[in-house]
C-alpha cells in the first residue's frame, strides 16, 4: 500500500493576527525579479489590449452575420420568387452559402491578429445562428407575403 504524507501547514491567523503580520511592499528589499515585475505587467497589460481588440473583431463578425443573415433571408424571398418547387429551396440554400463565403472574405480583411489555433474562428464565429436566422427569416417573410394565397387548412 502507498503511504500519503499528511501535508502540516501553519494555522490560519485570526482576524487580530493578519493585521500584525501585514508588510508593506516598500519594506522588501528588491532583487532582480522584483525590478523585471513591471516589465511583465507591461506585458501583460498589452496581451488584455490585443485580447480586447480580438474580441472586439470577432464580436463585430458575428454581429455582421447576424445581420446579413436576417437581410438575405428576407431578399431571398424576393430573388427566388419566379422558381417553382426544389429548385427554390437548392437556389436560396446556395445563396444563403454564398453569402456566407463572402463574410468569410471580409473576415480576412479585417486582419484579425488570431493565434493559429483560433485561425478556424473566422469560419465558425456565429455559423450556427447565421444558417437558423437565415431559415427562420426565409419561411417568415415567405409565409408573410403568401399568407392570404394559402387556405387555413380548416375544411368546414
Amino acid at each position: 500500500m502507498a503511504k500519503f504524507k499528511k501535508k502540516k501547514s501553519e494555522a490560519t491567523p485570526g482576524p487580530d493576527e493578519s493585521k500584525k503580520d501585514s508588510r508593506d511592499l516598500n519594506d522588501i528589499p528588491k532583487t532582480e525579479e522584483s525590478e523585471s515585475i513591471p516589465d511583465k505587467v507591461k506585458d501583460l497589460s498589452v496581451n488584455v489590449d490585443d485580447k480586447s481588440e480580438k474580441d472586439r473583431k470577432l464580436n463585430k463578425l458575428f454581429w455582421m452575420r447576424i445581420g446579413l443573415a436576417i437581410i438575405a433571408g428576407a431578399i431571398a424571398t424576393f430573388i427566388f420568387e419566379d422558381i417553382e418547387g426544389e429548385e427554390r429551396r437548392w437556389a436560396s440554400i446556395a445563396f444563403m452559402i454564398i453569402v456566407f463565403i463572402g463574410t468569410i472574405i471580409v473576415a480576412k480583411g479585417m486582419k484579425l491578429q488570431l493565434p493559429s489555433s483560433d485561425k478556424k474562428k473566422i469560419v465558425t464565429q456565429g455559423i450556427g445562428s447565421y444558417v437558423f436566422l437565415y431559415l427562420f427569416t426565409w419561411i417568415v417573410t415567405y409565409t408573410l407575403l403568401h399568407a392570404e394565397t394559402v387556405s387555413n387548412g380548416i375544411n368546414i
